[in-house]
């Protein structure tokens, strides 16, 4: 549910699909991450292999919600000088 400025607790997420001129979903595919982050989706499935990036198991070709892709935005945030 969205708060009173219309956003639905993804800050990072939100942001980063406006920018990309895409709209918020509950749930995503691979290669709809893939464009969200503009890489391959062979990209995200490796992210998904290695443990950079969580990934479920969900009916369909869905993988992810929009609580883990915010999760991985905020877990991929570099301290200064990195």
């Amino acid at each position: 549910m969205a708060d009173q400025n219309g956003s639905h607790g993804y800050p990072l997420l939100e942001s980063l699909l406006v920018q990309k001129g895409m709209s918020l979903k509950g749930i995503y595919t691979i290669r709809e991450v893939a464009a969200i982050f503009g890489v391959s989706a062979r990209s995200i499935q490796v992210r998904v292999q290695s443990g950079q990036m969580r990934g479920r198991d969900l009916p369909g070709r869905a993988r992810f919600l929009s609580g883990d892709l915010e999760t991985f935005l905020q877990n991929s945030m570099r301290g200064r000088g990195e």
